[in-house]
């Protein structure tokens, strides 16, 4: 079998894998309706629930789509018809879910900052007061468009006492930030198999309360995400309604297993240490950032570009990308950025790595003497 070159994405996804992650999908083919493969997702969702301390109060659905597919079923699914959702949009896809929901007809208040400014949860309540209606609020937790960790908890806290539920996208912070969703009481949380689970590309799920299954029963707007569809049609028969990744499904077990063999507080170490390393060397070179520090991830960084005539991003990637590092361009924030994450199977020496490449770049455009 040919040896697979290890690259390291700094990307936020799709992350670097171990080699076992990748390995695990060499299996012998076998038809995603049998016995055995249905007790392979059983096991996935119960234990991904198990991931965010869900206990018996949560219940996981599984789809085949990117992240943005597990948002769609969560939406279109939880809002009742002739209700609000409210948006807090301070970055690329807190606008997604408000766009998202719109396109279903879904009357959408919208919360809208400019993408790194940090949400005012005193603002929020204002919303919630002037619009009754609204019954759920959607919320990225890590917008990586800028690397800011919104205020879920607080906005959590909020919305229980508005009788609101709150839809949280934990795209890019699912297994890598401590998450307790019992202690948010989010109803439904939403992440994919390629990002800080360490899985490939794929799959999505929904993580949601399990007192909330008779709510979404109506609430059907989309055939293929459907969530009520999706979850009871998997308790009856132990099948996907339609057809599964299979190969991903083997390494999404393999990557969950191999979460809960590093644990929770180790993984979140190592992605502190990673993100420590990286803030620091990107300082000593010069760069700035475009969040204060106290609103930052730690998963991400949205660097401001530099003034200066020998900078340019796409050669900067080129440059890096021949030397196995991906980087990753900005995304519509108030300056003109780049962005680096730490995501995905990294350590710190990867990152001491990557430092040594880019300051060879920035040394050889003369950004830096």
């Amino acid at each position: 079998m040919k040896e697979v070159t290890r690259k390291i994405l700094l990307n936020p996804g799709p992350a670097t894998t171990t080699a076992s992650v990748k390995y695990a999908m060499v299996v012998e083919d076998i038809c995603p309706r049998e016995k055995d493969f249905g007790q392979l997702l059983d096991g996935i969702k119960d234990d991904l629930v198990k991931v965010v301390h869900g206990d018996h109060d949560y219940i996981a659905a599984l789809f085949t789509a990117s992240g943005t597919g597990g948002l769609e079923a969560a939406i279109t699914s939880a809002v009742p018809k002739g209700k609000k959702l409210l948006v807090v949009d301070n970055g690329a896809y807190g606008a997604r879910m408000a766009n998202m929901a719109k396109t279903f007809g879904i009357e959408v208040v919208h919360y809208n900052l400019g993408y790194g400014d940090y949400p005012d949860v005193a603002a929020i309540e204002d919303l919630l007061k002037k619009n009754p209606e609204t019954s759920h609020l959607a919320v990225v937790h890590h917008e990586t468009t800028t690397g800011m960790l919104n205020p879920v908890q607080e906005i959590c806290d909020l919305s229980r006492r508005y009788k609101v539920e709150v839809i949280v996208d934990c795209m890019s912070s699912y297994a890598g930030i401590p998450i307790d969703i019992k202690k948010w009481g989010a109803g439904f949380l939403i992440s994919s198999s390629n990002k800080c689970i360490q899985g490939m590309p794929g799959m999505v799920f929904v993580i949601f309360k399990k007192s909330l299954l008779p709510l979404i029963q109506e609430q059907k707007r989309s055939f293929y995400f459907d969530l009520y569809s999706q979850y009871t049609g998997f308790q009856k028969t132990g099948q996907m309604q339609y057809t599964p990744p299979v190969q991903v499904a083997y390494a999404l077990r393999q990557a969950v297993d191999e979460y809960f063999a590093e644990g929770e507080t180790n993984r979140w170490k190592r992605y502190q240490e990673s993100w420590e390393t990286l803030y620091e060397g990107l300082s000593q070179l010069g760069f700035k950032f475009l969040l204060p520090r106290k609103y930052e991830s730690q998963i991400l960084l949205a660097i401001v570009e530099p003034n200066h005539p020998g900078y340019n991003f796409d050669n900067m990637h080129d440059y890096l990308y021949q030397r196995g590092f991906t980087i990753y361009p900005g995304k519509g924030a108030k300056e003109a950025t780049f962005r680096l994450s730490i995501l995905g199977d990294l350590s710190r020496k990867d990152i001491e790595a990557f430092l040594k490449e880019l300051k060879g770049y920035l040394l050889e455009v003369k950004v830096i003497k």
